[in-house]
């Protein structure tokens, strides 16, 4: 019979215990785009929805690499969310905020 997992954990050292929570969070702070919708409970076809696109442009930018910013932007505030640049460097982090106005810029 399989056990349920709150018995297990409770099997688990403190250590372990705070190891595997530690490992948890990380895994929930870091996701791919995809994943990042799903949790936020949004089809692709809702998020084409909102911002007005066919579902396949959410698929097909789900897999990218490589993308503007601005689309990143757009693509991240339709799930409700902002998008913040951020390098992180050996002796702390700075947030980048020459991209604060991207979407009111205008391009011409």
């Amino acid at each position: 019979m399989a056990n349920k997992f709150s018995e297990l954990r409770s099997r688990m050292s403190p250590q372990a215990q705070a190891q595997a929570a530690d490992k948890a969070m990380r895994m929930l702070a870091e996701m791919p785009l995809n994943e990042l919708r799903q949790a936020r409970g949004l089809s692709q076809k809702m998020l084409a929805d909102i911002l007005h696109v066919q579902q396949p442009s959410i698929a097909k930018m789900e897999k990218r690499t490589d993308m503007y910013l601005s689309t990143l932007r757009s693509h991240i505030e339709a799930m409700g969310g902002q998008l913040e640049v951020v390098a992180r460097f050996p002796d702390g982090a700075v947030k980048i905020s020459n991209f604060g106005d991207l979407g009111s810029a205008s391009m011409g």
